[in-house]
């Protein structure tokens, strides 16, 4: 149940940020419940497409789907009353993000595959909504820019893995997960946490 909620809440968040992402574009009221859905949902549809699940999560449960659209036509509304989007978009965007990695990773070890393969699909999951985010509203790609937007996924996906492996009865495993890539991310964001120069690769 509690993994069932983080996933819920986890698309509502995205949905928000892929509103917040097309408000200087001047897009019509479908386009942008489109992109808030697409945003939302993008990434467990790879990860399901990838494994091979026999129905894409939305598909089998169409409850995610409708929270998905709601939430997309209330931020749709919503957005315009916000006085500073930019913070609503990143913490939505932290917030989805740590959602979405621990849910997917979770999922991928209750299916039965490897820690390494709910680790790799957990960070996919995590990151790819965002990516079909910017790609379609014309901003560069948060998981392409220096500052910790991937790091903080892994670390909470192998946080969970480790806490499965050793304390599998622990009912927080996974709330301790998000907050791990939660804060790292926020503190990322206020903080200008960057990798050190000689872990970023320069032209000549």
């Amino acid at each position: 149940m509690l993994l069932y909620l983080l996933g819920m809440f986890g698309i509502a968040a995205f949905a928000v940020t892929g509103v917040i992402s097309s408000g200087k574009k001047d897009m019509d009221l479908f386009s942008v419940v489109f992109l808030g859905m697409v945003t939302s949902l993008g990434g467990g549809t790879i990860r399901d497409t990838v494994l091979g699940v026999e129905d894409v999560y939305w598909v089998s449960d169409t409850s995610y789907l409708w929270v998905a659209f709601l939430s997309s036509l209330t931020a749709f509304f919503a957005v315009r009353y916000m006085e500073d989007r930019q913070s609503v978009f990143h913490y939505a965007d932290s917030f989805g993000l740590a959602l979405f990695t621990v849910v997917a990773t979770e999922k991928v070890l209750n299916l039965g595959f490897p820690p390494t393969i709910a680790i790799t699909m957990g960070v996919i999951t995590g990151i790819a909504g965002g990516i079909i985010r910017d790609v379609l509203s014309h901003r560069p790609p948060l998981v392409l820019g220096r500052e910790f937007y991937a790091t903080p996924a892994f670390l909470g996906a192998l946080l969970l893995v480790l806490l499965e492996k050793n304390i599998p009865s622990h009912e927080f495993n996974s709330i301790y997960a998000v907050a791990l890539v939660f804060i790292l991310r926020v503190f990322a964001i206020h903080k200008d946490l960057y990798y050190p120069s000689w872990l970023l690769y320069k032209k000549r």
